[in-house]
């Protein structure tokens, strides 16, 4: 499915929602007006986590699964020589830790990269939500399942993707999920991400991520500036990537 697809679908979607998880689970499904009360319920308990501040550390247990609202999150693992690979961004609509629902605890610490705004849900609520609903379970564990999909996708990058390709696809994703929550306004979107963060995703060093970087705008495909993205070619740029969205599967049944 093409951008601007997404965004013509995404134009259903309720404008005045608050609920980021809404427009995420639209992408893929039709929500009754039950479901739709029922998520927005979620967002009863909204709390503020400060920049570079975790929103839950790893090894720790907790009562609750954590939404992100709005902002910038990433998962991320730190070795014994302090390097750290991130695992995935986070953005509005993504949960942080749904897997804590049947794991119990994190393998992982989730770090805010922005301010960001997450929903605190009493595991207890989230689990009777689960059972009494199961088409909506159906639905969040759907969302959860598209981390895994994901991940894949990371791995292949950095095992058979040269930097240039890396990056490039790391930008052609970063833009069709911020398009599925709203925050894409003709091919534009704010990336609050440093060179030190996009480098701890794709397995390079800032430096050659910085050039990377540059020759993506030499060669037409973006403009990145005080912290906001213009994709210039959205097809070339797919193109320069191997970019294929159906993995991200932006589409309804």
């Amino acid at each position: 499915m093409s951008p601007a697809a997404v965004a013509s679908m995404l134009g259903s979607v309720p404008q005045n929602t608050r609920n980021p998880l809404v427009r995420r689970l639209s992408a893929f499904a039709d929500l009754e007006s039950a479901e739709l009360s029922l998520l927005n319920g979620l967002l009863a308990d909204v709390r503020l986590t400060r920049v570079k501040r975790d929103i839950i550390r790893e090894g720790s247990r907790t009562d609750y699964v954590h939404l992100i609202i709005d902002g910038w999150a990433a998962r991320y693992r730190v070795l014994a020589d302090g390097a750290r690979q991130i695992t995935s961004f986070l953005l509005a609509g993504d949960f942080c830790d749904l897997d804590v629902t049947v794991l119990g605890q994190l393998d992982h610490g989730v770090v805010a990269l922005t301010p960001c705004r997450v929903a605190w849900i009493g595991l207890d609520r989230f689990n009777r939500l689960m059972a009494e609903h199961p088409l909506l379970a159906r639905h969040l564990w759907r969302s959860a399942l598209l981390d895994e999909t994901i991940l894949r996708a990371w791995v292949v990058s950095l095992g058979r993707r040269d930097a240039y390709q890396r990056v490039a696809h790391l930008l052609c994703e970063l833009h069709y999920r911020a398009l599925t929550v709203g925050l894409v306004a003709n091919d534009r979107f704010d990336l609050p991400l440093t060179q030190n963060e996009i480098a701890d995703a794709v397995g390079l060093t800032a430096v050659h991520v910085n050039r990377t970087v540059q020759r993506l705008r030499t060669d037409g495909l973006i403009e990145l500036s005080s912290r906001v993205l213009t994709i210039k070619d959205v097809c070339a740029l797919q193109q320069a990537a191997g970019f294929d969205p159906s993995y991200l599967h932006i589409q309804k049944p």
